[in-house]
């Protein structure tokens, strides 16, 4: 007897949407299951590089078609049933369906939350009817991307670009707004880079005012100025910018009002919190954006809107949903992002814990910074680098390091990631085998350095 086919709907095309939907059939040849992928996207893209827009809006990326890994023909070649236009507005556990904003159902037998995270958009930014000013965006989609290429070809020379936020998407889209020789004004209501230490946040924010930005701390956006529906200004406590566009980054928020009244766990923000195989409730699962992950060195669930952990839970969520038994263990919270416009070069990078996270935690913390350079400093192509290693002083565990320097620099966080993987010391890391060579690195590796420093500390 040929057995039932499983109908599997996934809410989302995106990173762990499709992740998951491609991984399911792939395990489902192996186990022998018969599954019916549909996936529902609201709007009209897929499998698309996020990261990659400001990249794009700089003009490194030709087009946004160079963002897209897989194409929607490709997706629905590998059997999957992929639905554009498609907003799911409310989902019915105990009947197995969703609704969809036309009215209509679809029943499922297995349910997929892979809906991402937009981006939040604060009430200063819009008009009444919910839409923004002329003049302002966000950096989410590739519809965001390839309005701010419009917006940029639109704007003339001398025009004044204002970056409210300067987390990553910031720094980058900063980068972006200087590579076209606008002005450029960032503020941020904190210290700078909120992921960093603020000594290393410190040399974010020199590297921005090297390059040519404005860079306004401690600035809380109350209104922005407005002449004829567009923006013309923006203005915080105890100061105004004039400002012919306005790019919004201050955060995204999960996509998931659509499960209230489900019965689902959420956490604060609104975030579910599936297990390593994606699971979140009979036959629901989750992964991706809207979900928070478990980070190992505390063991405290956080929300990390990256990538990374999108497409590695959504292959194994695809795996486990078919009968296969991949598991997502988690992350140690790694990231890592660059700011460059002529004569600066800035690798910026962490993982592991803060010094907030390791208070929090318990942990008797000590850290320090460390200077060097990110060769033999006799070759010119050496450029300095600032690494900060905080370890616990009971036990010597290694909690966190962060990178910020030159050319080179950043990709040092992953020696530090692995150690951090494994749970192991600052000693393992000031000791552990690493590559050298003069272009490469100083003959004492500054990422063993500074390890060596706190382990001598501790």
């Amino acid at each position: 007897m040929t057995p039932a086919s499983t109908r599997v709907v996934v809410v989302g095309a995106d990173a762990a949407g499709m992740s998951a939907a491609h991984q399911a059939l792939r395990t489902a040849r192996r186990t022998g299951r018969r599954l019916d992928v549909t996936v529902l996207e609201r709007g009209h893209h897929t499998s698309y590089s996020a990261c990659g827009i400001p990249y794009w809006m700089a003009g490194d990326v030709p087009t946004g078609d160079d963002l897209v890994a897989r194409t929607a023909d490709q997706h629905r070649e590998a059997g999957i049933d992929l639905r554009f236009g498609v907003e799911v507005v409310a989902a019915d556990l105990a009947a197995r369906t969703v609704t969809t904003a036309d009215g209509g159902a679809v029943g499922w037998d297995e349910l997929v939350v892979a809906t991402g995270a937009p981006a939040v958009v604060p009430d200063w930014a819009l008009r009444s009817d919910g839409t923004t000013y002329d003049g302002v965006g966000v950096v989410k989609t590739l519809d965001d991307g390839a309005a701010w290429i419009e917006r940029f070809a639109a704007a003339g020379d001398g025009a004044h670009v204002v970056v409210v936020g300067a987390g990553y998407v910031g720094v980058e889209v900063a980068e972006a707004a200087l590579r076209h020789g606008f002005g450029v004004t960032v503020l941020t209501r904190g210290r700078g880079t909120g992921m960093l230490e603020d000594e290393l946040a410190d040399l974010v924010n020199t590297g921005l005012v090297d390059a040519g930005a404005e860079l306004v701390l401690g600035a809380e956006v109350t209104c922005l100025d407005v002449t004829d529906g567009r923006v013309s200004g923006v203005r915080w406590d105890g100061g105004t910018r004039a400002a012919d566009l306005v790019m919004v980054a201050v955060g995204v928020r999960p996509a998931t009002d659509f499960l209230e009244g489900t019965g689902l766990e959420l956490s604060p923000n609104g975030a579910l919190r599936p297990d390593p195989h994606g699971r979140v409730g009979d036959h629901v699962w989750a992964a991706g954006d809207c979900c928070e992950v478990r980070r190992r060195v505390d063991d405290q669930w956080v929300f990390r809107p990256l990538a990374t952990y999108a497409t590695k839970h959504g292959r194994a969520l695809g795996d486990s949903l078919a009968g296969g038994s991949l598991g997502f263990d988690g992350m140690v919270d790694t990231s890592i992002t660059r700011f460059a416009h002529a004569d600066v070069h800035l690798e910026i990078a962490r993982t592991g814990l803060s010094r907030r996270d390791a208070d929090a935690a318990g942990f008797d913390a000590v850290a320090l910074l460390t200077e060097g350079t990110t060769t033999a400093g006799y070759l010119p192509e050496a450029e300095p680098v600032a690494v900060w290693v905080m370890a616990d002083r009971a036990t010597r565990r290694l909690l966190g390091v962060q990178v910020v320097g030159g050319r080179g620099a950043g990709k040092r966080v992953d020696a530090a990631a692995a150690v951090l993987w494994a749970g192991g010391s600052v000693d393992d890391l000031a000791w552990m085998d690493l590559a050298y060579a003069p272009p490469f690195s100083t003959t004492w590796e500054v990422l063993q350095v500074a390890a060596r420093r706190v382990a001598e500390r501790l």
